[in-house]
């Protein structure tokens, strides 16, 4: 016969630092009502890379104030969207990837619109999604986590990566794909999509401001008691 196992102690030891980092930085809620739209939130997702979040969400917006509609972005010319694109880290990279992404999606479906994802399992959507030009993991969990589609999927940035990295709860080697294979089942049960929205919100800011890629500053850290490297478990850096 076997017993149950209990509860994984690391996602007791992930809701642990969830409220420490509440505690450091008070509550985060996304009241920004564009993200609800999951086309929205994949273009600003493809045309992001490396751009600040503000600079991308108001390139998202002129693209659509210009043209009108997903389906004539989707039909314009890279070199169309550029200038719209000026701000963004690689505006013809964006560009490309922008065109290819939103025309794969016209070709299969007819129009910009994914609303069919909602009928589909998470695995599903998320493949579907991932089969996009220009989509990864991170853009595909943001879309299915942050929009009306609501889903219990893990965005996981550079910042998210390097600190669950030193935490000791995933390799230090570790890319994308394999961070977010090892946390998405270590996240509470009880967490909505909402609370996992929050806590990526919240491990970024901490990679921010004090678990800096180069020069982390583990003494000020809210985290410091629940993190291998900053306790000396591991080798800091």
């Amino acid at each position: 016969m076997e017993l149950p196992l209990g509860p994984d102690p690391r996602s007791e030891r992930l809701a642990r630092i969830h409220t420490a980092l509440i505690g450091a930085f008070g509550r985060i809620d996304r009241v920004d009502q564009r993200r609800r739209d999951p086309v929205w939130t994949l273009v600003q997702g493809v045309i992001g890379a490396q751009t600040k979040t503000p600079v991308s969400d108001a390139s998202t917006d002129a693209l659509l104030a210009r043209f009108g509609s997903w389906e004539a972005v989707a039909r314009a010319d890279a070199a169309e969207l550029q200038p719209l694109l000026r701000n963004q880290t690689f505006p013809s990279v964006a560009a490309e990837r922008l065109t290819a992404c939103l025309f794969a999606i016209m070709e299969e479906r007819g129009a910009v619109d994914m609303r069919h994802l909602s009928n589909l399992p998470d695995e599903e959507a998320m493949a579907w999604l991932e089969a996009l030009p220009g989509v990864g993991r991170k853009i595909a969990a943001g879309v299915m986590n942050t929009s009306m589609f609501a889903r219990r999927q893990l965005v996981i940035d550079g910042h998210h990566r390097r600190v669950m990295q030193r935490v000791g709860l995933v390799p230090p080697r570790a890319d994308t794909a394999r961070t977010y294979s090892v946390l998405m089942p270590l996240l509470p049960k009880e967490w909505s999509a909402a609370d996992i929205d929050e806590h990526h919100l919240l491990v970024k800011r901490l990679g921010q401001v004090h678990c800096r890629p180069a020069r982390p500053q583990c003494e000020a850290c809210p985290i410091r008691p629940l993190c291998d490297t900053g306790t000396g478990r591991v080798p800091g850096r």
